[in-house]
């Protein structure tokens, strides 16, 4: 014969169980939320939020973070109630807890801060958290697996505190693989690798020096980053590195400032040498014929210092004159043409005036003869026939440039002009009256005692 008990599924059961339910819950509410206590809280002070500095200072109020089963609200929702700054973020994609909780929309406080486990334990357990490294600014994209080859795991870089990080474990990890290389690169750039670095090295292997204004070319490819980059410890150290030549090469610079600062107006990058020089920068400018001219026609033997400017340095050889005009060939040659030559003659000693403008210069200058030529007009112009000798050698006491056949017209001493004593000899040759030399005269050739217009004789009066 079966049996209709139900066991503590009949009714005396289900009532005797709703009794006890109410009276633990009595319990629990009397003892303010505490049912059973799975261990202290953690005691570390920090910053006071909520009104107390730990989570100890709750003084066992479980209803500070917990939540009954009933209620609406979960315990995340009092988690932020005392850590508003983290509640911000958890609404920030861009930030690590909004970051996190976006991938992981079923991640609580709970699973990376755990409670319970005495007064120091640790606050924050990863776990199997996924937790998004690249919103502090480090991916883990290249840290898979350690220098053994095996998966990092937290502890091998946060070491016992996940908040925490010694930049020294980098130096210690990577002096495994290349000891010698961290040596240097620690010594050239200190040792704050995360200053530069970002896990993926976006810095150094995404960083082009095409992608700026100075591109590596010629002999700067391949150059250790230290060469230009001296002490730099961060990337505004990098981007204020001088990019003109002189502030990397001014120990290497043989010109002593005397050509500027712009290097790159006669170098290029693929050496020092050959360089193109452009004369037009320096005190001696290359015209004419001068551009012409290969460099070591001047500058033999590679000098280039002190080379002297003027022309007869250079062309003392081709000086047909033989210095009988000096050394100054620009006085009357120019660097279009040595051929093309013009000499003024208002800066010798003999000016060109009157009927000698525009004569041509063999006419004085036979036999190209330039240098000792005498000044006086007798050099050029012989005493005429018809002057027989009386006049001297002094042309220019009658004469000048401007008409040659010009009579003298000064006040004649001994005579009165025209006008004076009525008498006219306007229109008498000097021969009329001087017979025998210029300083001697004789009136007697045209006034004797016999002429009955004459004023008198005379046997011929000096005019002095």
């Amino acid at each position: 014969m079966r049996s209709n008990r139900l066991g503590c599924l009949s009714g005396t059961g289900l009532i005797a169980a709703t009794i006890t339910a109410l009276a633990i819950a009595g319990y629990a509410y009397a003892r303010g939320g505490l049912l059973y206590n799975p261990g202290p809280l953690n005691a570390q002070n920090g910053e006071m939020l909520g009104g107390v500095t730990s989570h100890a200072e709750t003084g066992g109020n479980c209803k500070v973070c917990h939540t009954a089963p009933w209620e609406p609200a979960r315990m995340e929702d009092r988690c932020v109630d005392c850590h508003g700054a983290i509640a911000v973020q958890m609404k920030d994609v861009a930030s690590m807890h909004g970051s996190m909780l976006h991938d992981n929309p079923e991640l609580g406080c709970r699973h990376c801060h755990p409670e319970h486990r005495g007064p120091d334990a640790k606050l924050t357990e990863m776990g199997d958290a996924a937790f998004p490294h690249e919103v502090v600014g480090f991916s883990l994209n290249g840290h898979q697996l350690t220098a053994g080859r095996e998966a990092f795991v937290c502890s091998d870089c946060h070491v016992e505190d996940i908040s925490r990080f010694d930049p020294n474990i980098c130096d210690a990890c990577h002096r495994q693989m290349d000891a010698g290389f961290m040596t240097a690169h620690t010594l050239s750039f200190g040792a704050a690798c995360l200053d530069c670095h970002d896990g993926v090295d976006s810095l150094v292997t995404k960083f082009g020096h095409n992608n700026f204004s100075f591109r590596l070319t010629g002999g700067h490819i391949g150059l250790p980053c230290v060469r230009c980059h001296t002490d730099a410890r961060g990337p505004g150290d990098f981007q204020a590195t001088p990019q003109d030549c002189h502030a990397c090469h001014r120990n290497d610079e043989p010109h002593e400032g005397r050509f500027g600062t712009d290097c790159a107006a006669c170098h290029t990058t693929d050496g020092w040498s050959p360089a193109k020089f452009d004369h037009n920068l320096s005190a001696f400018k290359l015209e004419g014929e001068h551009a012409e001219v290969a460099c070591e026609a001047c500058h033999q033997n590679r000098v280039y210092k002190g080379t002297p400017m003027d022309c007869y340095s250079c062309h003392r050889q081709d000086d047909e004159h033989q210095g009988r005009f000096g050394t100054d060939c620009a006085a009357c040659h120019m660097p279009t043409d040595w051929e093309n030559a013009t000499f003024d003659h208002n800066l010798s000693n003999f000016p060109l005036t009157g009927g000698h403008i525009g004569v041509a210069c063999e006419r004085c200058h036979q036999n190209a003869q330039f240098a000792g030529l005498s000044t006086a007009c007798v050099s050029c112009h012989a005493d005429p026939v018809f002057h027989a000798g009386m006049f001297g050698l002094d042309c220019a006491s009658c004469h000048t440039t401007d008409n040659w056949f010009a009579r003298y017209r000064g006040p004649h001493p001994g005579i009165a002009d025209e006008g004076g004593s009525g008498v006219n000899h306007g229109g008498a040759s000097c021969r009329d009256c001087h017979t025998q030399t210029l300083h001697t005269a004789t009136c007697l050739a045209c006034h004797d005692s016999n002429n009955p217009d004459g004023d008198g004789g005379g046997d011929g009066g000096d005019d002095d």
